[in-house]
This record gives structure tokens, C-alpha cells and sequence, in this order.
């Protein structure tokens, strides 16, 4: 197949997976933080179908992600999907009504360029030539631990710390999902598609592709976009260039010129994944949210409560007994409005002498 005709299908799955990324977060932002961690957040998910278009555009991409891997080298896939940061900016600033600034723009282009740098230091092994044996994937399993680690820490938080560090988990599964990509590809060569069902490969790939899909819905719930995506962008390849070296023979040329390519690669990362964190075009998804979701933590607290069994907390009675006595002070007594039966108590013998004492009653005394 022509050269350019793989260009144009790695970018058009970096497309389909910005897009899908933006329609997921849209959907998952709405879901409640008791369901972090949980199995219920996707199947409340599966009842959107933003949601479910979201997850069709990210499969798609990632069949084109599998083509793209299996007619070009890692070292040009990797930076070309990374662009998908590019292509989320561009769908979420018609949604979250923000306008694009130059330097979000900028610190993805610069992320993309770190991704390039560090993919440019090593020479990939092509597929059906690399060894990838299963006695190699322990570095998959440390990779693992590390995501679990992530998730662990960020359960502890809240917000954007929570959102980054749960980001960070799934980009790094997706990274081995990635290389078992790599390798279920390696057992199709000259076999029929039939093998998939009798390798190993092909299931822990489809594990690996929940699991990722499950991390990211919990990131993309805990917090804007902007906390969760640069770290999916940056945890990916990172954890790919790693089981590329370990698993697949791929090599790291370790000389001064090299060496010096690689930390500004990291560096540009780094600088990248800050910058795009910042965008407002992200963050403006957040209160698009919280408009379309009624009682939502990011509702107008003026909006007066049309659901007060909601809220029977011990905290929300203290303050509606509060109001209750600023707006009664009279049937108040100890400024206390549960006392206010004994306020009428004390006032119906005063009425009573009213109502003796007028002319009709005629008391006489």
C-alpha cells in the first residue's frame, strides 16, 4: 500500500480517537463520585449513547491504530497518535463555547514533538522479525503495578489529582494493550485470523482493553478533561517505547547525541502535558456538564432545592432550622425552631382572654 495512504490512515485514527475521547468525558463527567472504581460507572454508560458513539469512534481507532502498527514502524505510529490531543482540542472548544489560545495549541504540538524525540532514539524491530516471547511480558506486570499504584494514590484524592493520576493508570495499560497488539499481530503472520481463539495474546488483549477503557471512564469522571487526557497521552507511549526495548528487542542507541535526545524528549513532555492541562477549552466541558445534569456539585447554589428529600442530612436540618427562625423569630423560643409548639401554647390562653373579655362576650368583671 502507498506510503502516504499509512500517513493518512494513523492520523485518521488519532482523529477518531480525540473525538471519541471528548464524547466519553462528556458523558462520564456526569456520573456521580460514589461510583468511582466502580463497575456501575460503565453500566450507566452504556445507557448514553453519546457515550456508546464515543465508544464506537475509539474502536474504530484503534483498528486503524492495529493497521497502522502492523504497515509503518513504532517510531512514526506513536507520534502520529499522539495528535489526537490536537484533534480533542479542536471538538471540545465548539462544545465548551472556549475560545482556542495559541499556547494550548502550542504545548500539544510540543508534547507530540517529545513523543517524536523519544520514538527517534530507538530503532523498532518490525513486526514478524521481533522475538516478544512470553517469558519478556514481566516488564508488563511492572508496568501494571505501577498503574495500580497510581490508582491506589489517586482514590486518596479528589479532583484533578485524582483525574491525573487515574489518567496516567489507563494510559499505561493502554501502552501494554498497545504491545500486545504488537504481538497478537506477530501470530497472524502467514496464519489465519482462526489462531486468535488459541492465542494468548488476543485475550489479554481484549482484558487489557477493558480494564483501560474502565480507568479512564473513572479519570474522565473525577475532573474536567484537561486533568486526565495529557496524562493518558503521555502514560501510553511511554509504557509502548518501554515493552517495545524489553519485549521486542527494540534498541536504544546510548550515545551523547542520543542520550541528549531523549531528555529533551522527556522534557517536552513534561512541558506539554502542563500546558494542555491548562486549557480552558477542556476545563469549559466541565460547566457545560454541569448545566445539562440538575443538582450536580457545580449547580448554582441560589437555584432553590426542588428536592428536599435529597438532602436529609444532619447538616442540611440544622440550616433549614436556622432560616426557619430567622424568618419566624416570634415562634421561636431559645432561638430554636422545634420549640415553636410551645410559642403556641403560651399564646392560645392570651387569644382565648381576648375573645372573653370583647363586648360580645360579656364578662362582666
Amino acid at each position: 500500500m502507498d506510503l502516504d495512504v499509512n500517513y493518512a490512515t494513523a492520523l485518521l485514527a488519532a482523529v477518531l480517537l480525540g473525538i471519541g475521547f471528548v464524547l466519553q468525558q462528556y458523558s462520564a463527567e456526569q456520573e456521580p463520585e460514589s461510583r468511582f472504581l466502580r463497575l456501575r460507572i460503565l453500566t450507566d454508560l452504556l445507557r448514553k449513547p453519546r457515550w456508546l458513539l464515543g465508544i464506537a469512534c475509539m474502536i474504530a481507532g484503534y483498528l486503524l491504530v492495529a493497521w497502522s502498527i502492523d504497515h509503518l514502524t513504532l517510531t512514526v505510529v506513536e507520534p502520529l497518535l499522539t495528535t489526537y490531543l490536537i484533534w480533542a482540542l479542536v471538538l471540545a472548544v465548539p462544545l465548551s463555547r472556549q475560545q482556542v489560545k495559541v499556547s494550548e495549541v502550542t504545548g500539544a504540538l510540543i508534547l507530540i514533538g517529545g513523543v517524536t524525540l523519544i520514538s527517534v532514539s530507538r530503532s523498532t524491530t518490525p513486526v514478524g522479525l521481533s522475538f516478544g516471547s512470553l517469558s519478556h511480558w514481566y516488564a508488563a506486570a511492572i508496568i501494571a503495578g505501577i498503574a495500580f499504584a497510581a490508582v491506589v494514590i489517586g482514590h486518596r484524592h479528589q479532583g484533578q489529582v485524582r483525574a491525573t493520576l487515574t489518567g496516567t493508570a489507563a494510559g499505561l495499560v493502554f501502552g501494554i494493550q498497545d504491545a500486545l497488539t504488537r504481538q497478537t499481530l506477530e501470530g497472524l503472520q502467514g496464519n489465519s485470523w482462526t489462531v486468535l481463539f488459541t492465542t494468548w495474546s488476543a485475550y489479554a488483549l481484549v482484558g487489557a482493553g477493558i480494564v483501560g477503557i474502565w480507568l479512564m471512564q473513572n479519570a474522565f469522571s473525577a475532573a474536567p478533561l484537561h486533568a486526565s487526557l495529557p496524562a493518558i497521552a503521555a502514560g501510553e507511549p511511554l509504557a509502548g517505547i518501554a515493552l517495545g526495548i524489553v519485549v521486542f528487542g527494540d534498541r536504544v542507541q546510548i550515545t551523547p547525541g542520543m542520550l541528549a535526545i531523549e531528555a529533551g524528549g522527556i522534557a517536552a513532555l513534561i512541558v506539554g502535558v502542563i500546558a494542555v492541562a491548562r486549557s480552558s477549552a477542556f476545563s469549559g466541558l466541565r460547566k457545560i456538564t454541569d448545566v445539562i445534569t440538575p443538582g450536580s456539585h457545580g449547580a448554582d447554589p441560589r437555584t432553590p432545592d426542588i428536592h428536599p428529600h435529597r438532602n436529609r442530612t444532619p447538616r442540611n436540618r440544622a440550616l433549614r432550622r436556622r432560616s426557619a427562625d430567622e424568618a419566624f423569630p416570634a415562634a421561636s423560643v431559645n432561638g430554636m425552631f422545634r420549640d415553636a409548639p410551645a410559642a403556641r401554647k403560651f399564646s392560645r390562653p392570651a387569644h382565648r382572654r381576648q375573645v372573653h373579655d370583647s363586648p360580645s362576650g360579656g364578662d362582666g368583671r
